[in-house]
């Protein structure tokens, strides 16, 4: 706490510096990370999961528009550890700038929370800060690429469809999880789950990898994980399984082993995007929805009981007390 009060106790040109230094090396971190599981299909290499971008909308939605020059500092080193620079470099980096920010404005227009606590929210960051706002960045870095001559014509539409959905996975797999990981830190898990919460890990263990090398098909397995740990852990279970099997299969793919075996490059890239898509939504929307009727529930549980003392106060002949202001807004009596 004491550093908090000396750091904001700083000027502010010196503030804005340091920050902007810290998201510019984050957003290094991470692009350097996506860059270790690449696919070749059709002449051009992508990735499919680009965590920078998950990185850069979480710092939009809980720091503002002050991490914009960080963000655009982080995309420039990126881009020029893996190509020249130039015209072409200079819009991929524009890009991949611009989108994030287009995904900050729309979900911030939309009202997102960033507790994801409301199945408004899950749908809000899939179709607004993913899918709709990554359109900016694949347009305009595959564009320039176009436009500069460095990819063929007939490759256009297969990598910038590649590129959008590995931006688009980047929001929905890596925001929750930095989203989650901002507000659990500051206070302490619940330790009544944590024997299932062990038993949870063991099965993912033996189950992801085994889904994902077996020679035959299996990936339908995941699936039944990813509801038990929404079911009873909601974000905190299932973003961390839905990265974990991510990254099996996306191993998996780079090597053409297990599920990926036997497949063309396209296939392999297809397949993948598919598998990675489809867990990443029903991770999120799932885990949207449970936790919103857990609230609701709540909520009604804390009404239901006010109400009872209300009763009792006025068959007792006195007055209830002022209720009292609990967090997420609502309502309780002193002593609750």
């Amino acid at each position: 706490m004491a550093a908090v009060v000396g750091i904001r106790a700083w000027p502010r040109p010196v503030v804005l510096a340091l920050g902007t230094l810290l998201v510019a090396a984050c957003y290094y971190a991470a692009g350097r990370l996506g860059l270790m599981q690449q696919l070749v299909a059709e002449g051009a290499v992508v990735t499919p999961i680009w965590p920078p971008t998950g990185l850069a909308v979480t710092c939009l939605l809980l720091f503002g528009p002050a991490c914009v020059p960080g963000i655009a500092v982080g995309a420039l080193l990126v881009v020029a550890s893996i190509t020249p620079p130039g015209p072409a470099a200079i819009g991929v980096v524009a890009g991949n700038t611009a989108a994030p920010v287009c995904a900050y404005l729309m979900l911030r227009a939309a009202g997102f929370r960033t507790d994801l606590a409301r199945i408004r929210d899950g749908v809000a960051l899939v179709f607004l800060g993913a899918l709709a706002a990554m359109l900016v960045s694949s347009g305009a870095g595959v564009g320039m690429l176009a436009l500069g001559g460095k990819l063929p014509a007939g490759d256009v539409w297969f990598v910038w469809l590649a590129w959008w959905v590995g931006d688009a996975m980047g929001v929905v797999i890596v925001t929750p999880l930095l989203l989650l990981l901002y507000y659990r830190a500051r206070r302490a898990p619940p330790r009544d789950r944590w024997a299932e919460a062990a038993v949870f890990v063991l099965v993912a263990g033996v189950v992801v990898p085994l889904a994902v090398y077996s020679r035959v098909s299996m990936l339908f397995l995941v699936y039944p994980l990813l509801i038990w740990a929404a079911l009873r852990f909601q974000l905190a279970g299932s973003m961390p399984c839905a990265l974990f099997a991510s990254v099996m299969a996306t191993v998996a793919a780079g090597d053409h082993t297990g599920s990926f075996g036997r497949l063309t490059d396209v296939e392999v890239m297809v397949k993948l995007q598919a598998f990675n898509g489809t867990m990443a939504l029903t991770a999120l929307l799932l885990s949207s929805v449970i936790s919103e009727q857990l609230h609701t529930r709540r909520s009604v549980e804390r009404a239901c009981q006010e109400l009872v003392e209300a009763l009792q106060h006025l068959s007792a002949g006195t007055p209830p007390g002022p209720p009292r202001r609990t967090e997420g807004g609502a309502t309780g009596r002193p002593g609750e």
